[in-house]
Order: structure tokens, then sequence, then C-alpha cells
């Protein structure tokens, strides 16, 4: 093969300042190659753009509005029409244009002039913060209580003042590790630094002017700001205090896990503004909570809010495994509500941040997905992780700040909404799986667990409006996320062709994707030829593609390796477009789960190609619940049937999904927000798969009925979409399936390390149709649905989970049901 063919060392990426999209050419000039491919139209482009092709018009949306049902006055405030079509720029791209001076000097020295104009001073940041956390009331009333400490309830133990003493030692101690101590000499050193190894083994990193101008925005406001970023590298901790700075923007205070507390590294974090905390608050030997701990880590985080300090909160907690955005953790986030509630700041404002790279600098995460522990952090593993970035190329970043939302606002809406408890998710699921349960209903007492006036001191609500915000937030960082090429040549080659194909039809396809993207609001984190970005993505893949000169026209021929850990990091990539066609992925699995049905048990009424469109919506509801760990297709305002019978709606524009003759006036009911609320107990009531297709109630006649596009390129588009969630079902069956052979009480740590053997086995000996389905959080998650649905009861044993089976599921047929019940949407 010709090496020339596939090297990339003629290619480069950098941001015109006025250009709004990434170019790939040498040319610092070059203008973006939107139209380049002429060939004939692919699966992609056929099956559903040719409706919208009028409206795409080659711009790109803007990402990140705030909720307008949540946050009305939020949404109008920082934006105006011209924000979007302010563009794109690089921030790693500098020179003398971006200081005062001019000449040949300043072109030498335009790093060190452009890093010593930035505003950062030392009166931009907190001070005597461990002073005033140590003398306020609630840590004061925590050391008196650890100090005295009754050896029996109810009983008086007169105060030690050496004792108290002792216990201030102790919070001191633990503030030098929690309270963090900016130096602007050392951020401005630090951005230097940043930009020169930046610029070594990233091509750019990509911002839009419109989101940064709403940031600087907000930041005059004389608010604190939160900062919520997705969580995907070790990388991201830098990467946001760097653009800020670059900007002109107060450094942020990072909230950082104890695992990174090493020696001089944690020192240089403490510098630019990180704080260590407890990656689990109560770690004290007996197991009892840690209410001195509690109490300082309430009052810094208040005290920072107070004196209007930013901070940078990652809400998943570690970074994601997957490449999808892991569950809330909302810790922290509650410290920040609960010190809104206490007065300590008229108002937050909230911006999620989303994060994408063509490739991260830890490359993958294939030893901890087999299985393998986690190393620690160590000072060695840093040093050689620098060492190994720059002699590697990671492509290009994008930093997408959503718009910033008040806090404030968003409690006051909650708590004015009359909204019914949550349903939990064995109330949704269950009468679904098990259809015939007398006991299928829901106690009405959960739905009077949360006070019809919503106080915010009650603390169900509280608990619930916590949650909803630290998904909330998720949900818009998640759908903020820029999809790069690398995400759309992975996904291409795993679930369109894994068996390989053509160098040019894979570009033909990578072509009509990206503009399936656009068409969805969703943003692209590149720009430029195909035949480019698709080689540029390949290059970074590495050893996962391989590409090999077939002798038909000298044409290249790529395929992906079929190796585990090769499969698992494309895997992992190819995460990164699942939320684009997430609720159409769901609806396809759906059909097959209804059409399948039918063909097992022959049909009678309506016609066979008929589909009911309630049926459809209520079993992609269902697949919906079943998969709420793997990823999330709603915000906590929208009703989730509603959410699917709009992506229903989608498919027949599309012309994926056609409406029966009779019902062609119709095609779909407008269904406002009351109608969907009224309609949200229908969970409750689940109907069997036979009442739905025999029902002469006057409900299944008003319904309208679909069928399936016969064509072969809108039939391959359902089954590039039902591939998209196969790795999962076939995770989940195998999982079910092995639930059947479950003996006795066992360590939850122990079963998920013999199921997650299981499934690796399975892989092994090419049993598993998805190599990708025996990753270790696909195991993780799996059981945590089972869990909730009460597959496993679960009983605390000191620090160890025991799992034994539910009562719900100790019979044989019940499991027999919710393994038929998941394999249904799975396509063989």
């Amino acid at each position: 093969m010709d090496e020339t063919a596939l090297s990339l060392g003629t290619i480069d990426v950098s941001y015109l300042s006025t250009s709004a999209d990434c170019s790939i050419s040498r040319c610092k000039h070059s203008s973006e190659e939107w139209g380049e491919c002429n060939s004939r139209p692919t699966l992609f482009r056929s099956a559903t753009l040719r409706w919208k092709e009028a409206l795409l018009s080659r711009k790109r949306p803007f990402v990140g509005r705030c909720c307008y049902v949540c946050t009305p006055q939020s949404r109008d405030n920082f934006f105006n029409s011209s924000i979007p079509s302010l563009g794109l720029r690089n921030v790693i791209y500098i020179n003398e244009t971006h200081t005062r001076y001019r000449g040949w000097l300043a072109r030498r020295f335009c790093y060190v002039l452009f890093v010593q104009e930035r505003d950062v001073h030392k009166g931009m940041f907190a001070k005597n913060l461990t002073e005033n956390v140590l003398n306020s009331s609630r840590v004061q009333k925590a050391i008196v209580d650890e100090a005295s400490e009754p050896s029996t309830p109810g009983s008086f133990v007169q105060t030690d003042p050496k004792a108290i003493n002792k216990v201030k030692k102790k919070a001191r101690k633990i503030l030098q590790e929690m309270v963090a101590n900016v130096s602007p000499a050392l951020i401005r050193l630090t951005g230097w630094v940043l930009l020169k190894l930046f610029n070594s083994f990233f091509w750019n990193i990509q911002i839009h002017r419109g989101q940064i101008e709403m940031v600087k925005a907000a930041t005059e406001m004389n608010l604190p700001l939160i900062f919520l970023p997705v969580h995907k590298s070790h990388i991201d901790y830098l990467l946001l205090t760097f653009i800020l700075f670059c900007h002109n923007i107060k450094a942020p205070y990072i909230a950082a896990g104890n695992n990174l507390n090493i020696p001089i590294f944690s020192t240089l974090i403490r510098k630019l503004g990180g704080f260590f905390i407890r990656r689990k608050l109560d770690q004290n030997p007996d197991g009892r909570k840690d209410f001195l701990y509690r109490a300082l880590l309430y009052v810094h985080i208040e005290e920072l809010l107070r004196q209007q300090q930013f901070l940078e909160i990652f809400l998943e907690g570690t970074r994601s495994r997957s490449g999808k955005t892991s569950g809330a953790r909302a810790g922290l986030l509650s410290v920040v509500v609960d010190a809104l509630f206490s007065n300590a700041t008229p108002d937050v404002l909230i911006i999620p941040v989303g994060i994408s790279y063509d490739r991260i600098i830890e490359g993958h995460y294939n030893s901890e997905q087999l299985g393998k522990p986690k190393k620690n952090e160590s000072l060695w593993s840093i040093a050689r992780g620098v060492f190994r970035m720059l002699r590697k190329n990671y492509g290009c970043v994008r930093v997408d700040f959503a718009q910033p939302f008040s806090l404030k606002e968003y409690v006051n809406s909650q708590s004015q909404k009359p909204v019914p408890a949550p349903l939990s998710l064995e109330q949704a699921l269950l009468p679904a799986i098990l259809p015939s349960r007398s006991n299928d209903t829901v106690d009405e007492s959960a739905e009077a667990s949360l006070p019809n006036s919503r106080d915010i001191t009650s603390e169900p609500f509280r608990r619930e409006l916590i949650s909803n915000l630290a998904e909330h937030i998720l949900f818009t960082a998640d759908k903020s996320c820029a999809v790069m090429s690398t995400h759309i040549v992975a996904c291409l080659l795993l679930y369109r062709h894994r068996q390989g194909t053509d160098l040019s039809r894979l570009v033909e396809d990578f072509f009509s994707m990206k503009e399936e993207v656009l068409a969805r609001d969703f943003d692209l984190g590149f720009s430029g030829n195909s035949d480019d970005v698709v080689m540029h993505a390949i290059h970074l893949l590495g050893n996962c593609v391989n590409i090999t000169n077939t002798s038909r026209n000298n044409e290249f021929f790529v395929t992906p390796s079929i190796t585990i850990p090769a499969v698992f990091e494309l895997n992992f990539y190819s995460n990164g477009l699942l939320h684009v066609f997430i609720k159409e992925a769901v609806i396809a699995c759906s059909l097959h789960a209804i059409q399948s049905r039918r063909c097992r048990n022959g049909t009678s009424g309506a016609s066979p190609s008929l589909i009911s469109q309630e049926h459809l919506v209520r079993k992609a509801a269902s697949l919906c619940y079943l998969l709420s760990n793997e990823f999330t297709v709603s915000l906590p305002c929208q009703v989730i049937y509603q959410v699917c019978h709009e992506s229903v709606e989608r498919l027949i524009q599309y012309g994926i999904l056609l409406v029966a003759e009779d019902d062609q006036e119709d095609v779909s009911p407008s269904l406002t927000d009351q109608q969907w609320n009224k309609k949200l107990p229908e969970p409750i009531s689940w109907r069997s798969d036979e009442e739905d297709e025999d029902s002469d109630f006057g409900e299944e006649q008003r319904d309208c009925y679909l069928k399936v596009s016969q064509s072969q390129e809108h039939q391959q588009y359902i089954t590039f979409l039902q591939r998209l969630l196969g790795p999962l079902l076939e995770a989940y069956s195998s999982a079910v399936i092995f639930v059947h052979n479950f003996s006795g009480p066992v360590l939850e740590s122990e079963y998920i390390q013999k199921l997650h053997r299981h499934l690796i086995s399975r892989t092994e000996k090419n049993v598993a149709v998805y190599a990708e389905s025996a990753t270790y959080s696909h195991v993780k998650n799996a059981v945590k649905v089972f869990k909730e649905i009460g597959v496993f009861k679960q009983t605390q044993q000191k620090k160890d989970v025991i799992l034994e089976l539910g009562t719900t599921f100790l019979p044989q047929r019940n499991r027999q049901r919710l393994l038929e019940f998941v394999m249904s949407f799975m396509v063989l």
C-alpha cells in the first residue's frame, strides 16, 4: 500500500478569527468545503434527509439553550439573535494580533505577551477561607459535638477543652487539603505552558464565540457561576480553566477527588484553584457519618459562593469509561442548592459544559472495561502520561458552554409545578414485564409521598429537586457535546460496515452521516473535505482499523479490528454519537419487538402489517425505562411518552413509518403537555400484547395505525438503528440468562465479577453477536437495573452489599418472562 495515501503529514487544522468553522488544510486561510460529495445518494441521505434538505442550508445549529419550561426567563437572558452567527475560534491559535504589540519580536514572543496581558490578580479570588470556615457557627457546633461524643444515647458529657483543641487541629488539617490557595503568577505560567503543550498534541481546541459572550455577560451579574462539564479525561480539569483564562474570565475553584492528592502535583493543583474532597464523604473506620467533614465541606462551598467565586463540579464523579455520559452524583450540587436555600447568595448561575475529543489523552479505558482494577494515580504515572502525550497527536477538541440559567428561577418553577411523585423503575417497568400480576397497580400512598405544596423545606421535595436538577444539567451538557470525526467513523465501522467496506463508500456514508447529525440539531466538532477528515479519523483510531489495498480499481478496503480491546475502543468512540440517534433506535427496536411477537403468536383483528401507534409508544417507553441507566432520552420536565410519540412522528416524516390510509387525515394527534400529563399514570395499567392487538375498545378504534416502509433503503436504516442498541440488549439478555443459575446470597462485587467473566467468555468463544456487549460498565448497569426492578434485593452488612433473589422473581417463570421481554427488542 502506498504510504503517502495514509499519511496525514500534509494536513493541518486551524481556525481563522472570522471563520465559523474549522478547516482541515495547510493553508490558514482556506475556506470550508461542504459540498465535496457528488456521488450517488447513500443509505442515510436517501432514508431520512430528502424531506429536510431545503432546511439544512449547510448551517451549524446553536446548541445549549436552556429549558423553556423550567427557566423561561433565563432563556431570554444573555442571548440575542446575533450570538449564533459569531462562529468558532481555535483557542490555541495565538499570534501577535492577539496582543497589543506588532513586529518581529511580538511574533516570536506572542505566547508570553498574550499570557502577560490576561486579567488575573490576587484580588479576584477568595480571602481568609480557612479562618472564615473554622469560625462559622456550623463548624464550631460540629467541633463541639465531635469532642463531646456521648458514649450512650441521651447521656451528657462535659466538653473537655483539650478534646476541643484536638478536634480543631483535625479540622484545620482537613481544610489544608480542602482549601485552594490560588496563585495568579502560577496561572499565568501554566497558561504559557499549556499553550505550548496543547499546540504540540492537539490540532485545535474549538470554542464558540457566542457561548463565551454569554458566559462573559453572566460574569457581569456579580453572582457565583457553577460550571458543570461532562467528564471524559483528566485533561478536563485544566482545559476549562485554560479557556476561561484566555478570555479574561476568573478561574473557577475545581472540585477534585482526593485520589489526585499526590505530592508536588497536588500543590500545583491547589495553586490553580483545585481543592480535594473525599470520593466518599463518610470514611470513618466505624462506618458512622463524619459530621465534622460534612460541616467543613458545606461551609467551605458556602463561603466560596458568598464571596462570589466560580466553581467547577464534575457531576458524574469520575471519568466516563464507556464514552457515554454517566449517571449524576449530586452530592456537591446539593450543597450549592442548600447554600441558596440558606441565603448565602442571592442566586447562582448554572452553566452545563459539553466536551468532545477526537481522541482522549488516556487513549482508551480497555483495562478497566476488561474488569481489571483501576490503577491509582501517582507522580510517576502523570510524568509518563505527559511524555507519552508529547509523542502523539490527539486531533481536535471541542468545548461548548451551554446558556447560563438561574438556579433560583429553576427552584421556584419546580416548587410551583403540580407534578406527581416520580414512579420508581419497578413501578414503571414490572407491569410491562409481568402484565398478569394481580398487584400491578401502584399503591396510592406512593403518589402522596410528596407534599402537595412542594415546600422547599420538605426533604422529599428537596431530594427530588436536586435529582431532577442534576439530570437536567447532564442532559443539556450531553446534548451540547459536538460529534467528532472519530465518533462517526467508529460508529459506521461497527454498526454499518462491520465486515468492512471500500474507503470511497465509507467517505460517502460519512458525508451523509454528518448531515444527519446537523439535521437533528447536534453540532459537529470538525469540518473540511470528507476524504481528508475520514483519513484523519482512521489515523487517530490507529490499530482499531485495518486498511488493505484491493486489486479492484486500486481501491482501499477498510475493516474494524475484531480483537476484544479494539472493539471495546471503537465502541467507546462510537458512543459519542449514540445520543444523536438514541430515540430513533428505541423506536426501531420496539418495532422489532412488536413484529417478532406477531410472527411467533400469529395475529387476529388488525391487519398483520399494521402497528398501533399507541402500542408502539408504550413499547418504546418500556425500553427507555429498561435502559435508563445507559442513557437519557428526555429532560425530567418532559413526559417520556410524549418524547416517544414525537420520535414516532419523526420517523413518519422521514417516510420510514407510513400512516394507514384511513388515518391519513390525522397523521398523529397533537397532544398538549396537559393531555400528556393526564396520560402519566398509563404505565400503571399496562395491557398485554394480546389485549393490544385484539382489543375492541373505543380507544383502540381511535388509535392511529402505522406500517413500515418496505423500501430497501428504509429497511437498511432501521437495521442500522437496531444495531446501535444491539450490544446493550445482548448484555442485558445475557445477564438475565445468568440470573437463571443464581444460587443463594452472594456479595454484589463477587456477583458482578462472575457475570463479567461470563460475558467475556462468551465473547472469547465467538458466541456473542457483539463483542462490545462484554464491557464492565454494561455489567454494572445491568445489575443496578435488576436491583431497581426487584430481581435482586440487597442487604447491607458493614461495608458489603449482599444480593439475593427478590420474591417477585423467585418463580422461574417470571425470570423467563423477563428474558423474553429483553430479547424481544434484540435483532439476532
